[in-house]
Formats: C-alpha cells, structure tokens, sequence
C-alpha cells in the first residue's frame, strides 16, 4: 500500500479522497490556489503545498507546479478526483515516468474513451450498441448532409473530445445543421482545442443510464450496477438516483454486462463509468467513458457498501478485487442532490461568496459530502457545487421523502443555492412516478 498520497484537487472530493486515504492509513498531501489557502477542508491533510493563484490554468491545471509540489512532498502516488486533470492522459504519463503511481486507468486507455469517435468502435468491437451515426469525424459540411439525410433529422453534432455538454448542437434540418456545425466546431475548438464533430441520430426525450465499473490489474472487472442521470440542465447533472426506476431486469442485466465488456475491450483498469442513452423502448446506446471517480459515486456507495474511492486507491496499489459478480449487492434506493452556488430563479447564475450559516443535514439515512462550512467563502473561480446530499433508504418512496425531509433541514445563508429547486423536482409528480427523461427540467420550467 502507498504511504503517502497527493491529491491533485480542491473541494469536496479532494475532502473525500482525503477521508479514504485516511481510512487507508495513508498520509494525504492537499495542494491548493491562494484563493483556497484557508479553505477549512484542508485541515484535515497532512501537508499543504500552494502551487499557484486562483485561476485553475496557473494552479490545479498547471501539470509542472503539481508534479513539483508532489516530488517535495516524496509522495507514492497522486489522485486527480474529477475534473481539472483527472481524465488528461498527458498527465498520468508525466506521473509515471517521474516514478509516481496515477490513481486511474492507464493512459492508453484514457486516450481511446477520451475520444468519442474511437470509443463508439471501441463499442461496436465490444458488441455494445451505438447510436447511428457517422463512423468518425465529420471533415466537410458536405458529408455532414449526406450522413444527416441518410439517418434522418433530427441529428446531434457532439466533439470528439468533448464533455459537459460543450460542442453538442441539435439540427432539425439542413439549414440548421450548417450554423450548428459552425457552432459546434467553435465551442470545441475553444473548450478542448480541437474542433473534430461527429453526428449522432439524435433521441427523442431519451433517458440518461450509467453503469459504475470496478477493474484490477488481475483480470477482473466488475459493473456496480447502473445510475439514474436523466435529471439534467443543459446536459449537467442534477439528481442522480440508484436503481433506476422501471428498468426491466433483463435490460438492466444486459445494459451492466456492456459496461463490462467495453472495459475489457479497452483493457481499463480502476474505477470507470460508462453512459447510455436509453429510448422509450428501453434500447440502450453507448455515448461515452468517464475515466475516473464520477460526483455521483456516492449513491452506488451507498446501495453496494463499496467504497469506490478506497478501491481506487487499492487497485493502484496492485490489490485484487476479493468480490465476485454475484456477490455485489443492490441493497435500496439511493438519491443524490448536487447543491451548487447557483440561483435556479435567476438563469442558475453562480453566487459565489460567504456563507453566513450552514446547519447540515442529518438522522437515519442522510449522507452529505460537502466541504462548505459556516463562514466559508465560496471563491469564483471554479465549480459551484457546495455539497453532495445523499440519502439511503430501503426503496424509492422512502427515499423521496427522506431527501425532502433533509433538504427542508438544509439550511445556507449568505448565497444562493439550487435546494428549493431540488424540493420542487422531487414533489413533481412526473419524478415521484419515475416517468422523467432528460427534456423534464427543459419542459417543466422552462426558465
């Protein structure tokens, strides 16, 4: 086992993996921005390196300042979290040839799901299906029609190496496709600095499946089961919940074995995450790899009794996984809540700033994974999540009532925060019922 850790992250995660290297008996180095230089979270770290001011391109961006904090620190390994470095193979390849271990999969790996266009036939060589579309990059407007027409409108154009929802565009017809290719294009270029699109047939009010997946260095890899992700906003996550509501078995079966068999296609090793899209039919269609620890980990924590993070950090150690498929269970319902800085009312516009009071959450089943505190300032500089709330009760209703029972506790003042908005997704009767998609927010407030 490793002796002594960098965490190559600020926030709530760096705060969770810190707790699991704690738990592991490991020492944690934090490194931070001076904007984070006395962010209460990083107490609890044995070691505290500033690598540079806030802007995250000269600080949790820069890979020299960060390999340099964790050469001081004579550290073993580094754990990226998500976000910032984590899926960047560059990086885990400058971490190994300096001798230090990178908590992820290996960066061959990470370049083949990194790119969306290599990973659709890295699934069509792993028997899992895609969306029909183009078989690579869309080099000419030309071609884009041509591939547009033979599949039928509506199409997504989606970047190659794309994520959060940057590069994508809807086309209804021709004219359309040509200003939305223009657009895609540009917003890749600038997000990922690399223009290359594709086009996808674009799904009706689809629903937004993933499957959390376990691989050692010894052959083994597992599905922890699928996650609920089809409450979103512009393509970003809201509420995510365990087991997915009304999913046949059989579907859930074949849609967890798919994740699998496209990890081993790509010969993936640690914790991973495969994303479908799912139609009214519930036919399933690959759309990407996450390689690395995703936010929403913590409700598959909760309805397996796994923890992700330390397994992360186990498998890179060489450990082997000591659970068959069999033997990991899907105990209840789990539901996440992302509480971010954000006023829902006005745009969901960041409201960053201090908090002049915090009273968490808590009873039987609450989970909360936040490195806010009373008196913290939230900096602007980057993501505006606050918290994670997640509860764990024996099925969907009791969940439902439970996490609206703990968001009615949740009280931040001082900022703005996305909790009523949460309160008002859970009493809809469309999600109470499990009848949603990943149009529901769009089509129900529609501000």
């Amino acid at each position: 086992m490793f002796q002594r850790i960098l965490v190559a992250n600020r926030g709530e995660i760096a705060l969770r993996v810190f707790r699991a290297c704690k738990e592991l008996g490991i020492e944690v180095v934090a490194v931070c921005s001076e904007a984070d230089r006395d962010a209460p979270y990083l107490r609890v770290a044995d070691r505290v390196i500033c690598i540079g001011p806030a802007p995250s391109k000269e600080s949790y961006l820069d890979i020299a300042r960060i390999i340099s904090a964790a050469e001081v620190a004579d550290v073993d390994a580094i754990h990226p979290g998500y976000g910032f470095l984590a899926e960047n193979p560059s990086f885990a390849e400058v971490c190994r040839s300096c001798k230090i271990e990178f908590i992820g999969p290996p960066e061959e790996s990470m370049r083949l799901l990194g790119n969306k266009v290599e990973a659709r036939e890295l699934a069509r060589r792993a028997d899992v299906p895609v969306i029909p579309g183009s078989p690579g990059p869309v080099e000419t407007d030309k071609e884009a029609l041509r591939i547009a027409r033979e599949i039928g409108y509506p199409v997504m154009i989606k970047a190659a190496a794309g994520g959060g929802g940057r590069g994508m565009r809807i086309a209804r017809n021709d004219m359309s496709l040509q200003n939305c290719l223009k657009q895609a294009r540009a917003e890749a270029q600038a997000a990922f600095k690399d223009p290359t699109v594709y086009i996808e047939k674009y799904i009706e009010r689809p629903r937004h499946i993933e499957v959390q997946v376990l691989a050692d260095h010894h052959g083994n890899v597992l599905h922890l089961w699928e996650r609920e992700c089809s409450v979103q906003r512009r393509h970003q996550k809201l509420i995510e919940e365990t087991p997915a509501p009304g999913l046949r078995p059989e579907v859930r079966q074949a849609v967890c074995e798919a994740a699998v068999r496209l990890c081993r296609e790509a010969g993936y090793t640690n914790a991973g995450t495969c994303e479908f899209l799912m139609d009214e039919d519930q036919n399933f269609y690959f759309i990407e790899a996450n390689a690395r620890i995703q936010v929403e980990h913590p409700i598959t924590e909760m309805v397996t009794g796994i923890d992700i993070v330390q397994w992360q950090i186990r498998i890179a150690a060489g450990e082997r996984l000591p659970f068959r498929q069999e033997e990991i269970p899907q105990h209840g319902a789990s539901i996440e809540c992302r509480v971010n800085a954000e006023d829902p009312y006005n745009g969901f516009r960041p409201t960053p700033g201090r908090i002049t009071r915090f009273i968490p959450p808590g009873g039987p089943g609450v989970r909360l994974d936040t490195h806010a505190c009373e008196g913290y300032m939230i900096p602007p500089h980057y993501d505006s999540l606050v918290a994670k709330l997640i509860v764990h009760r024996p099925d969907r209703d009791a969940a439902i009532r439970c996490m609206l029972r703990a968001l009615e506790e949740f009280t931040i003042e001082g900022i703005k925060t996305t909790i009523p908005f949460h309160r008002e997704i859970l009493e809809h009767s469309a999600f109470c019922e499990g009848r949603y998609d990943t149009t529901f927010v769009e089509r129900h407030w529609s501000g």
